[in-house]
């Protein structure tokens, strides 16, 4: 693109031009007909943001905690798999862009680089994404290396019992660099909730369940004593035309209210969709794509400018809006946008 990158839909066009289409297809694409990866983010239009006026914004704190741990604001580095494929430094660029960020990464269990290795590249806080694969012996040996290595946090995905039909992927015949593990890494169709009691015996650290989407399971996953839910749909990446990200974690943080951390990711890519999911009761959110984005067009440099992008937009809606901590933010900050005005947005688009 001509001119400067200003916001992370900058970063998707420079990469789009720089990756080949099927790893560009690989990273943007959801499952299906791809209807929850569009609602992702058309759910942040369906709610409007009330700001507040004269109530001095000169000093802001953008800070936080998650699960103990100070972030210097509420975005964190979410999983995404064989981040090779933007770049070779891969998720060690990530991890020490997210430490220059001041926040959280998470490492995904199908990761470019070995955990030792990311473990490494910076002193700053990481936790670690598992999937349960049918080789219960491999995917206890992983996640016994990522405690072993410093991780301080597991985030169990559960919406993946099965891989999503991405069709995307299908039709560019796409081969990932499996390196010898594809007979390994096929998910475990009979995951549970009784899993949970193993994988903490392997990995005696927080625990949080990533890809509920309802109430229902929200209540479950407290009465099974987890430390966090991550509100997510896989980035649309699994069961199309389930819930937008957003409209879930209005449910989900109705249910639980603040009896453990609630994160979300799908669909953000602006300050003012963290500052909306935050006032919807999200404790953080975790961006994925826009990181791919970044990566694949300058590499660590771009992953740790698409967090500033994020940082600067956020910090900046937080004023306009009329509040200087994060606790000053909560659900009279936004409401649900007219039908009307939905429609309208709806009728462009087509």
């Amino acid at each position: 693109m001509d001119g400067p990158i200003v916001t992370v839909d900058d970063y998707e066009l420079v990469a789009r031009a720089k990756l080949p289409l099927e790893t560009y297809d690989y990273y943007a694409g959801g499952a299906g007909g791809e209807h929850t990866l569009r609602d992702n983010r058309d759910a942040f239009d369906r709610w409007i943001l009330r700001p507040r006026v004269l109530v001095g914004v000169a000093e802001r704190d953008t800070s936080t905690e998650v699960l103990r741990t100070r972030v210097s604001f509420p975005v964190l580095c979410g999983p995404w798999a064989f981040q090779g494929l933007a770049d070779p430094e891969a998720e060690v660029a990530t991890a020490r862009a997210a430490a220059r960020a001041g926040t959280i990464m998470v490492l995904s269990s199908t990761s470019s680089h070995r955990i030792d290795a990311v473990a490494k590249a910076t002193d700053a806080p990481k936790w670690f994404q598992l999937y349960v694969y049918s080789d219960r012996g491999f995917t206890r040996d992983i996640l016994r290396h990522a405690h072993d290595a410093g991780f301080e946090a597991v985030m169990f995905t559960v919406d993946a019992p099965m891989l999503g039909k991405r069709e995307r992927d299908w039709r560019n015949e796409l081969e990932l660099p499996m390196e010898g593990r594809a007979q390994r890494l096929d998910f475990d169709p009979s995951i549970s909730w009784d899993d949970l009691t193993w994988i903490r015996e392997v990995a005696p650290v927080p625990l949080l369940i990533k890809g509920i989407l309802t109430a229902d399971d929200a209540h479950l996953a407290l009465e099974h004593g987890v430390d966090g839910i991550v509100v997510s749909n896989h980035g649309g990446r699994q069961l199309d035309g389930s819930p937008a990200a957003l409209d879930a974690l209005v449910e989900v943080t109705d249910a639980v209210g603040n009896r453990c951390a609630v994160l979300m990711d799908g669909g953000i890519r602006r300050g003012t969709d963290v500052l909306k999911a935050m006032a919807l009761g999200a404790t953080a959110v975790m961006v994925a794509r826009p990181l791919a984005w970044g990566l694949a067009a300058e590499g660590e440099a771009g992953v740790a400018h698409v967090l500033e992008i994020l940082r600067e937009e956020f910090d900046l809606a937080m004023a306009l809006a009329g509040c200087r901590t994060i606790g000053e933010i909560d659900r009279r900050l936004v409401r649900p946008a007219s039908p009307d005005r939905n429609a309208a947005n709806t009728t462009r688009e087509e």
